[in-house]
């Protein structure tokens, strides 16, 4: 369905519903589950996270992508909808930048040491 206007880029209203049976009109001014302002893409990853019973690590399984990818695909979606998304540092993402490089080894010891100790308080 298309929800952003082609020419302007302004969010699209529902003006019309019809019946395919009977073919009863209805016209109005009908607004749009939040829903509909996920791409095709981020609604294809809601259909998977439902069906994996939002198991993270199965859905990253399934796509062949890394837990960090996909738990960020997931918090995309949760902004686009406009909910709040509390940006928190998991082992997962010190291990993907001390893989990628971007942090050293030591300093990643010390913030999983760190992260450990939190979830002990």
């Amino acid at each position: 369905m298309i929800t952003v206007c082609p020419n302007c880029g302004s969010q699209l209203h529902i003006t019309g519903l019809k019946c395919p049976d009977c073919g009863t009109a209805i016209t109005g001014d009908f607004p749009m589950d939040e829903l509909f302002k996920l791409t095709p893409e981020q609604l294809d990853f809601v259909k998977l996270f439902l069906k994996k019973r939002g198991n993270l690590s199965e859905v990253q399984k399934e796509l062949g992508l890394s837990y960090p990818t996909v738990r960020n695909r997931l918090e995309s979606i949760l902004k686009t909808l406009g909910y709040d998304v509390q940006e928190e540092i998991t082992e997962w993402d010190i291990l993907e930048q001390l893989r990628e490089g971007s942090l050293d080894a030591e300093t990643a010891l010390r913030v999983l040491k760190e992260l450990k100790g939190h979830e002990n308080n």
